[in-house]
């Protein structure tokens, strides 16, 4: 983009601008508009385009121009279209402009034949070049070809169908009045399927796919019609500004009065299915003047005709006539079809009201009695049965009673008015049918070799209100989309890749994601909408709601309120969607989605239309029966949907399109007025870019559109050379001429079987090849010269060549000797082969004794037998090995010889597997009686393990009835101490008041001395003291005591008890004197006696060290804080508790105990783990094992801590110092365990290592359970 040079930048209204740049930015760019007052602009880098020298000059092909882009192809459109040329190539593919008026000419007689037979590019670009080009490829290649026209509604597409069927039967037909057949049908299927929408006076509401077939010999002999998706809707309710079908105002405008009077019909505004709509009649000026003013609407008689130079409802109604009976309609098939239309007409205008009765229901009016007569009259049915069947309906039970009863069900009005529409529909949609396979009854054909097919289909549309009819022509025009790009840009890639050309890939938008959000199996929108209608009580919002719950993150789908159009907005998340289509974003107002989706007849309007008196209209029903029943059976789920029907149809369509040929016509509509020569730049430029032309002139630039096959370039231009050079190959007589022409190899590349041009060189080339006579003379000059240079070279390359040859010759006879040489190794191999192959063999054989012998040696019985069998095979082997070495076998007695010791080992080999198997039999019948002993003892061991719990329970039950028993006993003698110490206290009472009488007497006596002492002279008159005190005792009561033991009292005695049975002083032994004793002493008492010293000591010791450890220190805790509380908590003694009797001494209990061994559990939590970890990880357990009265081993188990074992004498200062008695485990309940449950943990936890090693380094106080240790070392 030079300085000044003018560009092409984006233009809302025009599509692109010519100006020129200013500035360059980071991303953008500057542009100066060329026309005058424009104001500078910025730009897109990407959107700013070169312009062409001559931005007036337009080419018949794009790949012509200099430059290849989206607006120099808008610019070249535009051009031709101001000049009437409507037609252009891009490459292969058509794009013809609706021009909306006729041109002189262009589809005139003469046009058809200059096209005829010429090559695509000779001649002006035109709809006929298209169609002769399919003919030409049919021909040539023997492969039946499709012609797609495509484009939006109002483009063209249906004409430039019928004037591609019109080119067919006139050039390639046989005269018959079968090529006037398929040309006349397409008026007649305009007529029923073609309608007046707001973009398109004639848009088709259903797709078509017209085959013309040929012969053998490539001449027309039939046609066959597929239609797709008829707009049923449309039949019931048009838009404003739209109409119903064509027939339906044809009829009204051009019937003949006896048939209007027949028919009774009226003008449109008098049939409900008409005048919601557009009322207008097309006519031209003259026509219009003859319809009559009965037959015209106020709307008409108002505005006017509508005008368009394609249609004329009273003029197109006579053609409609002359082309039913070219195909060969009759008048009274021709009456049956007005009259069923006329039927559909009168339908529509029924009314209903609600019923008096209480049923609920609905009633006809009374003003639509004449209406329902004569509808019922035009379509052969009873008028009473139409009018039940419209407002109710009969259901037959399927399952529960009697089955078959018919149940009559009153239809509410809506109910009704839907009813009576899904008849009309039926009724219409079945009529087409007919029509359309009428006109394929009129061209039958016996056989066809080929054909060509032109697919005309509704193009991508999008509304303000879009429903259920434009969701199926956009799903359609997806897949036509994705079939054009794999058609067109994927195989032209592929054409150069297998090319060998090396071009850069083109990249595109691939709309397969589109295609399956609308056709996925289970999750595709049609599938969800074919789920909705099975259920029982389908809705269009439920609907919604699902597709929107299953592709929330569906890029292609989103909800309405994120249109860019403001109306769009207005839609509820659960009325409609919005889909992102390759040709824009289009919101679907999901409103009655459910009902179009099943057309089905309800059972009592589809029998009585079947069993209609007329035989047209039964016909149209007559496979209802049998789909009838099949529905009744299957129920709803297994309908067929409208969709589901389409998507089907659809796959086929696009199975035959991918089985033929393909050539493209995309139709372009130049403005939305539908008016001549108005030119729309920015709608064309979307249309260009939705077609997919933007991408295949991206293709084109960085490729080669233009190519042609060496043989058809040396055919076109071999007659201007000389007969020397005509003879050359045709490869090398092209590489001849573009060397001789100095063309440069940029413009062109040679392919393997093509040779492909630079976008514009092929018309250079072919213009250079036919310029004038001395140009040409001049250019055989350059090839002769060209020719010589290649022949100078050839010589060089001779030469070489025989210098190769000398190198060959000595390298031959080389290679001679290396033959000789391998022929006599053959000759001798081929003699002495079979011996060596024989001892290859028989020494293979001889390996594989080793086998044998392994075998053997696994045998338990016969193995000396099996050995001599053995040894004698091997002498065998080894005897044929020398015999092969020795003499001169042939190859046959080595073979046999070999057999004969193949089959004798294996006999032996099946000898001793079978002697194997029987040993391996044997051995499973060992191992079967092992199984059975083991399950024996297993048996054995869980009933002795049952025993054992058995044993165990009862032990437990022993220990707590032991328990309770011991309670009981401590209870009885507490209860007996208790009656002891109030006896003690009555008798202490009266000692102390004895004791007190006595005091009393001795104080009396002493007052009496003490007065004589004063009243006596000398103390020689006094009598002596002690026979006063005897005398004074004696004279008292006998009863109180008189000996020191008796005054002292039950206290004094109790003490001298435990003086007395305490007969080993022991407060002064030292602690290793105590240790000693308790370790070596024979004597129980003294044993006993020192065991409670050495315990007593303990409790001082540690009571001492509790008083006086450090503040804020944990105490060390060496039982559970349940037995030392136990053990601390003395009962606060009453006075008359002060003098009862002491407890019995530890080591009485002791021998009283016998040294009874007991068991104890009890949980266990440490006072410093109750905060570091949860509560659940916290309990631990506390074993003990007490010895008699006193502990003999202790344990400490805690999650994820080592056991604590600790065994008396080694570590006496960290266990239990209390008594059992003390310790008040005897009396807690599930306490006590047994011994084995104790010495399992004490074992698993490296008891016994432990105890050993006490017991080794003599620090183990002899227990119970030392005793028991060394004698089982023992």
């Amino acid at each position: 983009m030079e300085d000044g040079k003018p560009v092409w930048a984006p233009h809302p209204a025009d599509g692109f601008q010519l100006g020129t740049i200013v500035d360059i930015g980071a991303d953008s760019l500057t542009i100066e508009p060329l026309k005058r007052g424009g104001k500078t602009f910025l730009a897109a880098v990407n959107q700013v385009f070169p312009a062409e020298d001559d931005v007036n000059k337009h080419v018949e092909d794009n790949c012509s121009l200099m430059y290849l882009n989206e607006a120099t192809l808008l610019n070249n459109v535009r051009v031709r279209y101001s000049k009437d040329k409507i037609y252009t190539f891009v490459a292969n593919i058509l794009i013809a402009v609706n021009p909306y008026y006729d041109i002189p000419k262009l589809y005139a007689p003469d046009t058809i034949r200059q096209y005829r037979g010429r090559s695509l590019g000779t001649l002006p670009p035109h709809v006929y070049a298209i169609a002769d080009k399919a003919y030409r490829d049919m021909k040539v290649l023997k492969l039946s070809q499709s012609i797609i026209v495509s484009g939006e509604s109002g483009a063209g597409k249906t004409e430039n169908t019928k004037f591609v069927l019109r080119y067919l039967t006139t050039s390639y037909g046989t005269g018959q009045d079968i090529d006037e057949r398929i040309v006349e049908a397409n008026p007649l299927l305009e007529a029923f399927g073609n309608a007046k929408t707001v973009r398109n006076n004639n848009s088709s509401r259903f797709g078509k796919f017209v085959e013309i077939h040929f012969s053998e010999k490539n001449a027309v002999v039939g046609g066959f019609v597929s239609h797709y998706l008829l707009e049923k809707s449309r039949i019931c309710r048009q838009g404003p500004e739209e109409r119903n079908y064509h027939i339906f105002y044809r009829l009204c405008a051009g019937a003949p009065e006896d048939a209007r009077l027949r028919l009774h019909l009226g003008p449109p505004d008098t049939f409900r299915y008409l005048n919601r709509g557009c009322t207008r009649f097309f006519a031209t000026k003259e026509t219009d003047q003859r319809i009559p003013q009965n037959r015209k609407s106020p709307e008409h008689l108002k505005g006017g005709a509508l005008r368009d130079p394609l249609l004329d409802d009273l003029g197109d109604y006579t053609r409609m006539c002359d082309a039913m009976k070219k195909i060969g309609l009759d008048d009274g098939e021709k009456r049956d079809l007005f009259r069923v239309v006329a039927g559909v007409l009168h339908l529509g205008n029924i009314d209903f009201e609600e019923a008096g009765s209480t049923s609920g229901g609905c009633a006809i009016r009374n003003q639509s009695g004449q209406t329902l007569e004569v509808c019922a009259e035009l379509l052969g049915l009873e008028e009473e049965d139409l009018r039940v069947s419209l407002t109710s309906r009969v259901m037959l039970t399927t399952a529960g009673g009697a089955k078959g009863t018919v149940i009559k069900v009153p239809l509410k009005v809506e109910q009704a008015n839907n009813a009576r529409d899904a008849l009309a529909k039926a009724v219409y949609s079945r009529l087409f049918d007919h029509v359309v396979t009428r006109v394929n009854q009129c061209f039958p054909f016996q056989a066809s070799a080929n054909f060509i097919g032109v697919l005309d289909i509704a193009g991508f549309e999008y509304f303000e209100h879009n429903s259920f009819e434009q969701f199926c022509i956009n799903y359609c025009n997806e897949k036509l989309q994705q079939f054009f790009n794999e058609r067109i840009l994927k195989e032209e890639q592929e054409l150069y890749q297998r090319e060998g050309l090396g071009v850069n890939e083109v990249h595109y938008v691939d709309n397969q994601d589109c295609i399956d959000l609308v056709e996925a199996k289970l999750l595709g929108i049609l599938d969800i909408l074919d789920e909705e209608n099975r259920l029982p009580q389908p809705s269009d919002q439920h609907f919604t709601d699902a597709v929107h719950s299953k592709h929330k993150e569906h890029f292609r789908l989103t909800i309405p309120r994120k249109s860019k159009l403001a109306v769009h907005r207005n839609v509820r998340d659960d009325e409609g969607f919005i889909i992102r289509h390759f040709a824009g974003a289009v919101c679907y107002e999901t409103t009655k989605f459910v009902e179009k989706n099943n057309d089905a007849l309800h059972l009592s309007l589809e029998v009585l239309v079947s069993e209609s008196r007329d035989a047209f209209v039964r016909e149209l029903f007559e496979n209802a029966n049998s789909s009838r029943d099949a529905r009744q059976k299957a129920g709803k789920l297994s309908f067929i949907s409208v969709g589901n029907k389409f998507k089907t149809q659809l796959n086929i369509l696009l199975e035959k399109l991918r089985s033929t040929g393909s050539s493209f016509v995309r139709c372009i509509k130049p403005n939305l007025k539908m008016v001549s020569h108005q030119f729309e730049g920015a709608q064309i430029l979307s249309q260009l870019q939705c077609s997919g032309m933007v991408s295949v002139l991206d293709l084109m630039q960085g490729g080669f559109p233009s190519r042609a096959p060496f043989h058809e370039l040396y055919n076109m231009y071999q007659k201007y050379m000389p007969p020397k050079l005509t003879r050359l190959d045709p490869r090398l007589f092209c590489k001849a001429l573009f060397k001789a022409l100095g063309l440069d190899d940029r413009d062109y590349k040679f392919g393997l079987t093509k040779v492909f041009f630079r976008p514009g060189k092929f018309a250079e080339f072919d213009q250079i090849m036919k310029s004038d006579p001395d140009h040409l003379a001049a250019l055989v000059k350059k090839v002769n010269k060209w020719l010589i240079h290649s022949r100078w070279k050839k010589v060089q390359w001779g030469s070489l060549s025989v210098v190769k040859l000398k190198n060959k010759i000595l390298y031959r006879a080389g290679a001679c000797i290396t033959m000789q040489k391998t022929v006599r190794m053959w000759l001798c191999r081929r003699k002495h082969k079979p011996r060596i192959d024989g001892l290859v063999k028989v020494r293979n054989l001889k390996n594989r004794m080793d086998r044998f012998n392994e075998v053997v040696g696994g045998l338990k019985e016969g193995k000396q037998e099996m050995s001599r069998q053995v040894q004698d095979l091997e002498t065998a082997i080894d005897a044929l090995m020398l015999k092969i070495k020795n003499t001169h076998m042939t190859r046959i007695d080595i073979d046999h010889e070999f057999r004969a010791l193949v089959s004798q080992s294996e006999q032996l080999l099946t000898a001793m597997q079978n002697k194997k198997k029987e040993e391996e039999e044997r051995e499973r019948l060992r191992r079967i009686q092992e199984e059975m002993e083991r399950e024996r003892q297993r048996r054995e061991e869980e009933e002795r393990r049952h025993l054992q719990e058995e044993e165990e329970r009862r032990l437990k039950a022993e220990m707590e009835m032991k328990r309770k028993q011991e309670e009981e006993e401590r209870k009885r003698r507490e209860e007996e101490e208790k009656r002891i110490q109030e006896e003690m206290e009555l008798q202490l009472q009266v000692e102390r008041e004895e004791e007190a009488s006595r005091q009393a007497v001795l104080e009396q006596e002493r007052r009496d001395r003490e007065l004589a002492l004063r009243i006596a002279a000398s103390e020689a008159e006094l009598i002596p003291e002690e026979g006063l005190n005897d005398s004074g005792l004696r004279s008292n009561d006998s009863s109180v005591p008189s000996s020191p033991e008796r005054a002292a009292g039950p206290q004094v005695q109790a003490s001298k008890a435990a003086a007395a049975a305490r007969k080993h002083e022991l407060s002064k032994w030292k602690y290793a004197e105590l240790r000693d004793a308790i370790n070596t002493s024979c004597d129980i008492e003294l044993l006993a006696s020192c065991r409670e010293e050495f315990h007593r000591r303990l409790k001082v010791y540690h009571a001492w060290k509790s008083r006086n450890r450090k503040r804020n220190t944990e105490a060390e805790q060496r039982a559970p804080k349940s037995v030392t509380d136990y053990g601390r908590v003395r009962p606060v003694r009453t006075s008359s508790q002060q003098n009862a009797a002491p407890p019995i001494p530890a080591r009485q209990y002791e021998v009283a105990m016998s040294r009874q061994q007991r068991y104890f559990r009890i949980p266990f939590i440490r006072p410093g783990d109750q905060f570091k970890d949860p509560p659940s990880k916290k309990k631990g357990w506390w074993y003990a094992h007490f010895d008699g009265p006193w502990i003999a081993r202790q344990m400490e188990l805690h999650p994820d801590k080592h056991p604590i074992l600790l065994v008396a004498g080694k570590d006496d200062m960290d266990m239990c110092e209390l008594s059992l008695e003390e310790t008040g485990l005897s009396r807690k309940r599930g306490a006590e365990i047994l011994p084995r449950q104790f010495e399992e943990i004490w074992e698993r936890c490296g008891g016994v290592q432990y105890l050993r090693s006490a017991i080794e380094s003599r620090q183990a106080r002899p227990t119970y359970a030392t005793a028991m240790l060394q004698g089982m070392f023992k």
